[in-house]
């Protein structure tokens, strides 16, 4: 086994699994992209092994914190591992994240499992290589027919890899019915979005519906409309969801449809649907943000910001006396703290006061690992208005 030995003050030495370019000293035994090598300190001190990729800025990610090879029975451990985490917490055993990358000691690894479909992205080198032993075992493991590859993030380029969606085992399912969080949804996990359905929501679709009785309830991003449709079951008195991906529109109209409740339909850029209905002296009673990242790396933090705050102002022009604001981000780079301070001064703008109510996570099977910040991505701020003291 090859491998790398990093610098003095590398993060990995405080816990966290990923070695930067920079935080090498040298490398040993002539370790090629994907394999799986050693990492160790400068007194070589077994640190763990990792997947290995020159290619990337991030050179190692660790896997385990003593030598291990990735075989298959390792993926099937790891696997049962985090399936038996997600039975402890409830979590619906058909329709549910199995696998989230690093917080299940699977670098690059997103399985989401669909009643009897899994699909499965592979972001790494390492389980690139790998991703037909991984099928194998996800299936073993879960019992399902079909396992789908959707490897068409853009992220992939960043390990040097192509995008791809197809088959990996198992009959093409086509397009079916789930359920998530009390309401059903027609999926297709080969064309629809990213691995089928944003389930990092599904904990906080009926948090937010609790709050939507009797009110006039403008869902922002709907996606394929899991907001506005809990809204409508909840019994709000009027629903419009705004999504500006026209794949996306047909499908919020069949999923309100199947949900047998009524939902305005607006396809149109957010910015300035907001602009438009302010201009018109529109107000509702509970608005929902759910806009996709502003910025992906750490350089666009200051215009995503602007973007978050110019989007709260638009909002906040639009509350009703007594309206409510559940507003998200699943920007990692933009902490909780300056996602919340974008809305503080976008509220101090429009001259509104507001408390906070309630805040908002991604859903328990994207758990969060300790000494790892990248895990933990989404999260969300429920805001009442009240009278300026």
């Amino acid at each position: 086994m090859g491998g790398i030995i990093i610098r003095p003050r590398a993060r990995i030495l405080h816990g966290h699994d990923w070695v930067y370019g920079t935080e090498v000293l040298k490398t040993f035994g002539n370790p090629e992209d994907g394999d799986v090598v050693s990492i160790k300190d400068g007194r070589d001190r077994m640190l763990g092994s990792g997947i290995y990729n020159s290619k990337s800025q991030i050179v190692a990610r660790r896997f385990s914190r003593r030598r291990q090879e990735l075989d298959s029975d390792f993926f099937i451990r790891r696997i049962e591992r985090a399936q038996q985490f997600r039975d402890n917490l409830g979590v619906d055993p058909l329709v549910r994240r199995v696998l989230w990358s690093e917080s299940d000691g699977l670098p690059g690894v997103i399985v989401d499992r669909f009643d009897s479909v899994a699909t499965l992205q592979t972001l790494t080198m390492g389980m690139e290589l790998r991703r037909e032993m991984i099928a194998a075992a996800v299936q073993a493991v879960l019992g399902v027919r079909s396992v789908v590859e959707r490897n068409d993030s853009s992220s992939r380029k960043l390990e040097g890899l192509e995008v791809r969606t197809g088959m990996l085992l198992g009959p093409e399912p086509g397009a079916f019915e789930i359920h998530v969080a009390g309401m059903k949804f027609h999926l297709d996990p080969i064309h629809g979005q990213k691995t089928g359905f944003y389930l990092d929501q599904a904990s906080s679709y009926r948090q937010v519906a609790t709050w939507a009785k009797g009110k006039r309830v403008l869902d922002c991003f709907s996606n394929q409309g899991a907001f506005a449709i809990a809204c409508a079951q909840e019994g709000a008195t009027g629903v419009t969801a705004v999504e500006s991906g026209k794949d996306n529109l047909p499908r919020i109209k069949a999923n309100a449809r199947l949900n047998n409740v009524a939902v305005q339909i607006v396809g149109a850029d957010v910015f300035e649907f907001l602009s438009t209905v302010a201009r018109r002296q529109e107000e509702y009673d509970l608005i929902i943000l759910d806009p996709p990242p502003f910025t992906r790396t750490r350089k666009g933090i200051v215009d995503a910001l602007r973007g978050y705050r110019e989007l709260h102002l638009k909002a906040a022009q639009l509350l009703s006396k007594d309206g409510l604001l559940a507003t998200f981000s699943c920007s990692h780079h933009v902490t909780a703290e300056e996602f919340g301070g974008s809305v503080v001064e976008a509220f101090g703008e429009a001259r509104r006061t507001a408390r906070q109510l309630q805040s908002f996570g991604q859903s328990p099977d994207h758990p969060i690992l300790l000494g790892f910040p990248e895990s933990e991505y989404l999260k969300g701020f429920l805001y009442g208005m009240t009278a300026s003291f």
